[in-house]
């Protein structure tokens, strides 16, 4: 009995093998992207509207409205200041936070860095301006002498505060990553 168990061991290997070869049909899973009435991103394994989500956003006339949804990172400066701008104009925060660059950022100090964007998007904001190395802006350079390409490393808010006549400023540094353009206060 003894010298039966290895050949009984080796049967059942064997025989799992074989279960294992035999075709099983397989089921595809179809991850459904949607979108929410919040604008957030949903991936569900349901259809759309069975979770209260559309397969694509509406976005807004194109006789001067403004887009409803934005997809994917600024990839260009002007798409990031046109962002912000946007961002700031409509008071949202979260739109704001969407530019901004999170990266190894703990949970006390992101919730302390958006305190500061909420203030940030609550002020009316006058101008974008970037910032090139040596701190000069755009319009200290509106006249070039040389035709060097500069990178700019900032962006330079002007806004107003809450009574609307005092004048406030806040410079964004920039980090181009992946190939997008993100800010840091």
């Amino acid at each position: 009995m003894p010298a039966l168990l290895p050949m009984f061991r080796n049967l059942a290997q064997a025989l799992l093998l074989v279960a294992s070869c035999i075709a099983v049909p397989t089921v595809r899973a179809e991850v459904h992207r949607c979108t929410a009435a919040d604008g957030t991103e949903v991936f569900t394994d349901r259809r759309c509207i069975d979770v209260g989500a559309v397969d694509r956003l509406p976005t807004a006339p194109a006789t001067g409205g403004s887009v409803l949804y934005r997809r994917g990172c600024s990839h260009t400066l002007q798409d990031l200041m046109l962002e912000l701008t946007t961002a700031i104009d409509s008071r949202d925060v979260n739109r704001l936070a969407g530019v901004y660059d999170w990266t190894g950022m703990s949970n006390n100090t992101a919730y302390a860095v958006m305190d500061r964007l909420q203030r940030v998007a609550e002020r009316p904001l006058a101008d974008v301006r970037p910032i090139f190395a040596g701190g000069a802006t755009a319009d200290e350079d509106y006249y070039p002498q040389t035709t060097v390409h500069r990178i700019p490393v900032g962006l330079r808010l002007e806004q107003n505060l809450a009574n609307g006549s005092t004048p406030f400023h806040t410079v964004l540094r920039l980090r181009r990553y992946l190939g997008c353009w993100w800010v840091n206060l």
